[in-house]
């Protein structure tokens, strides 16, 4: 076995056939110049958008949906078995430059269009169509059929409704109608969720994406093994560490298993656990990222945007339930490596963390001042552009501290960044520009330059690649709110709802959640979020859910259907690396993620759980003792393990014990106490002897 530390180590190949959203061409040549070209230019679009607001909020809009179908159909072929993969067919680049192309006619007939809005023109007409066929198309190469079918469901409901029995009929309405809605309002593909993608989301992955290039990853790594590696079941706890740091900057779960789980898998398997239990804590840790603060796989921005609420109290919501979710994964793989009697990583092997840091603490000040900021009252737009302004010079400064002498780099280092910094909370991002900008030119006369330059054009580029599926995604999901908000379809849903929560809260809870995990089958968290928010959040404030925790649960539940079976895509991803079965892994993974599955239920029942609500620092100590208590009672119930095997029957009590904690009725929580009390005094009486 190899001494080499663990933490520099080569993340092996496998499962690089995967890919979370359909699958790219393999391009080269003057086709690979083009999309690089298109993808930095629209890294350098958003950028400007962010930085300076040049155009009104339509066209930016617009303009964001153009770059958007233009990298689409440059890089997603018309079939995954479609010839060639190497080059762009002619047909591609029609649909690509028409896509773009069209983009420019609400920027060029601006005014026009805004006096003869609801009076549109054949030409108006016909730009609509092109472009909401384009974004159907697009979704499909992308994101599979489920979401497009879904979509135009919605769509032949606003066409034929009128046709349809009893309260579902509408009154009718017009192709003409439709086209203006959804091409040309504010309430369709240009919608709210298209603009917080054209804003904060892009610019938050871009913020990811230069932080994964700066080195991050392998910090996190570095990290995680230094402090648990060497612990009882450690590789599987570097996992559960590293998957939550990787959750902070990045925002897809599935992303995160392919990255990080790289490196987590192997490792797990190479000391013992199991090909599916690897694969399942991967998959569970990686998509806990989504609701890990700050980023929370950029629903956090729509959902801020949405209810009109400071971006801060979304993520003060949801800082608990994350800490409880990663807490319930971490206890799960200490149990399975107590039951397995695995042992950790030898220390000799493990990197020392401390130096890590010090080598590297530089990279943690772009996230730290993104957090001190969101929480100081700063907008999410600029607290993203401060970051990533940080992080650039960062990058960029690390070629130049090479040529410089320690201590004057020091100095000169600290003196730029602080002017830079202060300059740009003062006087807006101009000096701050100007420093990157000196920086850049620098970088080109000096030893290893070019290396840095490079790097920070790739994140450019794997910017704008990242940011395709979750921008198209919201464009097309705004066919949806379209018809929606035309019809006024979502008061039927919702009033169903209402109905049944006048007889049971818990029936119309139970009901959403199972309309959060079918829809997540087949469409990815931010457009199931969006759907299911626009139905059933308002009807679950109406029966006196407060609104961030209405929100929050039908987003905790979108976020589960890529863990649960049959469709489970952070399974599949997870099995590509593990090459074990994705259904098994999926099942292992919804029995680690329980608190997914709990922790909105405890948080309606009991809002101090997510901070909402007329709450205090004592009752939310209490809901988070009383959640931590039941989580730990169900791991032993799963595992079959605490400090020694739990047979049936005590896997029985604790499974009863954490139900009883966890229900909302009067005396369930001291029986559950007195129960949790009984049982470990018996698993420690029956440990002092021997176990047969």
């Amino acid at each position: 076995m190899s001494h080499e530390p663990l933490g520099e180590l080569e993340h092996p190949a496998a499962g690089a056939d995967f890919q979370e959203h359909g699958h790219t061409r393999n391009l080269g040549g003057r086709a690979l110049a083009a999309v690089t070209g298109a993808a930095i230019l629209f890294s350098a679009y958003q950028l400007l958008v962010a930085g300076f607001y040049p155009l009104s909020s339509q066209v930016t809009r617009a303009l964001h949906v153009g770059f958007l179908l233009l990298l689409a159909f440059l890089l997603y072929p018309v079939r995954q078995s479609a010839k060639p993969q190497t080059r762009i067919p002619w047909h591609d680049w029609v649909l690509a430059l028409a896509g773009f192309g069209l983009a420019f006619y609400h920027w060029i007939f601006e005014a026009d269009l805004i006096q003869r809005a609801g009076d549109s023109t054949n030409v108006d007409l016909a730009v609509g169509t092109i472009v909401v066929a384009l974004v159907f198309e697009a979704t499909r190469r992308i994101l599979g059929l489920a979401l497009p079918i879904v979509c135009a469901a919605f769509l032949f409901y606003g066409l034929f409704g009128q046709y349809l029995p009893g309260d579902l009929a509408h009154r009718g309405y017009g192709i003409a109608q439709l086209v203006e809605q959804l091409g040309f309002g504010t309430e369709g593909i240009y919608g709210i969720p298209t603009l917080v993608s054209a804003t904060y989301i892009f610019l938050f992955i871009l913020f990811g994406s230069f932080l994964e290039h700066a080195g991050m990853i392998r910090l996190f790594n570095s990290v995680a093994l230094g402090f648990v590696g060497h612990a009882q079941g450690g590789p599987a706890k570097v996992a559960v560490i590293s998957s939550g740091f990787m959750g902070m900057i990045s925002g897809s779960g599935v992303a995160n298993v392919l990255t990080i789980g790289q490196f987590t898998i192997p490792l797990m398997k190479r000391f013992g656990y199991s090909s599916i239990f690897a694969g399942a804590v991967e998959a569970t840790s990686s998509m806990g990222g989504q609701i890990m603060p700050p980023v929370m796989g950029a629903v956090a921005f729509i959902m801020a945007e949405t209810l009109n609420v400071p971006y801060a109290d979304i993520v003060k919501a949801a800082v608990i339930p994350a800490v409880l979710y990663y807490f319930t994964a971490f206890v799960m793989v200490h149990l399975e490596a107590g039951r397995l009697k695995l042992l950790g990583i030898p220390k000799e092997q493990c990197p020392n963390p401390w130096r890590a840091i010090k080598d590297n603490w530089y990279l943690i000040l772009p996230l730290a001042a993104l957090v001190v900021m969101l929480f100081e009252g700063f907008t999410p737009m600029f607290a993203g552009m401060m970051g990533l302004a940080l992080t650039a010079i960062l990058i960029l400064g690390s070629a130049v501290a090479a040529r410089i002498s320690a201590t004057a780099f020091r100095v000169v280092f600290w003196v730029a960044m602080g002017l830079g910094a202060a300059s740009f909370a003062q006087w807006g991002i101009k000096p701050v520009m100007a420093l990157i900008f000196a920086l850049v030119i620098a970088n080109l006369f000096v030893k290893g330059g070019a290396k840095t330059l490079h790097t920070m054009k790739m994140s450019l580029v794997d910017g704008a690649q990242q940011a395709l599926p979750v921008g198209i995604a919201c464009a097309v999901v705004g066919v949806i709110i379209g018809v929606l908000t035309l019809t006024g379809a979502a008061s039927s849903f919702a009033g169903y709802i209402l109905t049944i929560g006048q007889q049971s809260l818990f029936a119309s809870l139970l009901l959403t959640m199972v309309v959060c995990l079918i829809l997540g089958m087949g469409i990815p968290t931010i457009p199931n979020y969006i759907i299911t928010s626009s139905i059933a959040a308002p009807a679950l404030l109406k029966l006196g859910v407060p609104l961030i925790i209405s929100h929050m649960f039908v987003f905790y539940f979108g976020i589960m259907a890529d863990l649960t079976p049959p469709v489970a895509l952070a399974a599949f991803a997870a099995a590509s690396i593990a090459k074990a079965s994705p259904m098994r892994i999926g099942y292992k993974a919804t029995q680690i993620a329980i608190a997914g599955f709990v922790v909105p239920y405890m948080a309606i029942y009991d809002p101090a759980l997510m901070l909402q609500g007329e709450w205090s620092y004592a009752s939310a100590a209490y809901v988070v003792f009383k959640a931590v208590l039941a989580i730990s009672l169900w791991a032993v119930m799963t595992i079959g393990q605490l400090w020694q095997p739990v047979r049936w029957f005590g896997r029985l009590i604790a499974f009863a014990a954490a139900a009883l904690l966890v229900a909302a009725v009067p005396f369930t929580d001291e029986i559950g106490f007195a129960m949790a009390a009984a049982f470990v005094a018996w698993q420690w009486f029956f440990g002092r002897k021997p176990v047969a």
